[in-house]
């Protein structure tokens, strides 16, 4: 994957949110304020790490390339490019999918 044009800081990452469904599993076509805020994406852009009060700082668990799963309404939208992203931090997402 190329650069991408944003370093996130710290814990952060950047998160492209995979699309949501244009239709129901019965083939009911979903206009745009109807269809569910996706809670997967892929990892695009990860921050240095977390931190600690001491001065360590604390690699992040994810990596660029990851599909990850979050909370609904986490992060922040942002638009690059005409693209959506979302910036997050590492600890608004629930997992790894394998």
């Amino acid at each position: 994957m190329a650069e991408f044009k944003i370093k996130p800081l710290a814990d952060r990452v950047i998160v492209k949110p995979k699309e949501a469904e244009e239709k129901t599993k019965s083939g009911i076509i979903l206009p745009d304020i109807a269809k569910e805020k996706p809670i997967e994406g892929t990892i695009v852009a990860v921050g240095g790490g977390k931190v600690t009060d001491d001065g360590k700082v604390i690699p992040l668990t994810v990596k660029v390339g990851d599909t990850v799963l979050y909370g609904k309404y986490s992060g922040t939208e942002v638009k690059i490019d005409e693209e959506e992203y979302l910036i997050m931090r590492e600890s608004d997402i629930f997992g790894i999918v394998q």
